[in-house]
């Protein structure tokens, strides 16, 4: 089973440990990005998983290739041109005090990437499965048509597509969002969102809900699902469920639909290493599962667990297998040492 992803892969540069920007003399330097983190999680679970973007030829584009080969990604599909990879600034929160992203992304060699770039049909080639996300499109107007080219082409290759919606008010407008994601959601199979993108990108509520006090009521979860499902025709729809108590700790759990049933994974009570890529992780264990025919109560339960084990390791990759999955979702949550 082969799957493609496309998107931004950008230089991360974060404060050691919980230092703040302004206390920083050194930074640490990984790399990852929304679609980047799916493909790694997705050679890990032993897929044929292949990354497209636009990277300069200069040393810093290639270690950001480098970073991927190293997962098994394919990168043969990635266009190189232009002068910048994307950076992002990492601030870890603690406690009550949150994470902080600064993006330093303009003028990036894929925000500058133009349609021609990029030969879908070739790269859709005996594909299985498209994933990208809301962030992507909201680069700019160039980026969305070349967003909206690979979905039509994908869907002429009878290739099944997924989004997470991801949306991030840094980058564009609720209004925009709602113009372009109306338009790419055409095309979508299997649909991502949580507890806010839903309302900031389609004006879709759960009633009864308090994101940021932690009341998450479940009727109103299916009524989101439901109303997107409708909206566009999805064939599936997850909810992530984010209960936030502080920085370091949450709880997790998600909602999928499949049109008949809605299904609830368990709930983890998290203590985060880093927050970074857990939606991704969420995201890349639902592609997983689908493609292996995962009953859809299995599938959620697999993209929860992978989630969960993504908050304890550092960077935005998630590194770890199958069988670790599996053995969380299974029950074994304890963290007792293995030997």
């Amino acid at each position: 089973m082969k799957v493609v992803t496309f998107g931004e892969i950008m230089l991360r540069l974060a404060p050691e440990g919980y230092l703040r920007f302004t206390q920083a003399e050194k930074f640490g330097v990984v790399y990852g990005g929304g679609e980047a983190n799916v493909s790694v999680s997705l050679a890990n679970y032993g897929l044929d998983s292949a990354f497209v973007t636009k990277l300069p030829k200069h040393e810093i584009g290639q270690s950001a290739v480098n970073s991927l080969r190293k997962f098994g990604v394919d990168t043969s599909k990635i266009v190189r041109g232009g002068d910048r990879v994307g950076i992002y600034f990492n601030e870890k929160g603690a406690s009550q005090r949150p994470s902080k992203v600064i993006y330093d992304r303009a003028h990036s060699a894929i925000a500058e990437a133009v349609p021609s770039d990029f030969d879908w049909d070739a790269i859709f080639e005996g594909v299985d499965w498209f994933h990208f996300t809301g962030i992507t499109p909201a680069l700019n107007k160039n980026v969305a048509a070349i967003c909206l080219d690979a979905c039509k082409s994908a869907k002429a290759h009878g290739v099944k597509i997924s989004c997470d919606l991801n949306f991030r008010k840094k980058l564009w407008s609720r209004e925009e969002a709602n113009k372009t994601m109306t338009e790419l959601c055409k095309y979508v199979d299997v649909c991502i969102s949580n507890e806010e993108d839903a309302h900031d990108v389609f004006g879709i509520d759960a009633e009864n809900t308090d994101i940021a006090g932690g009341k998450l009521n479940h009727e109103g979860y299916k009524s989101v699902a439901r109303q997107l499902a409708e909206k566009f025709g999805f064939e599936k729809v997850a909810i992530t469920l984010r209960s936030s108590i502080s920085a370091n700790d949450n709880d997790w759990a998600a909602l999928l639909y499949d049109g008949k049933e809605y299904c609830f994974s368990k709930s983890y009570h998290m203590h985060i290493v880093d927050r970074v890529g857990g939606g991704d992780s969420f995201g890349g264990g639902l592609i997983y599962a689908c493609l292996n025919g995962f009953s859809t109560q299995d599938a959620v339960e697999f993209a929860v667990a992978a989630s969960c084990l993504k908050h304890s390791i550092e960077g935005d990759f998630n590194m770890v297998s199958v069988d670790e999955v599996k053995a969380l979702a299974g029950g074994n949550g304890t963290g007792r040492i293995q030997r």
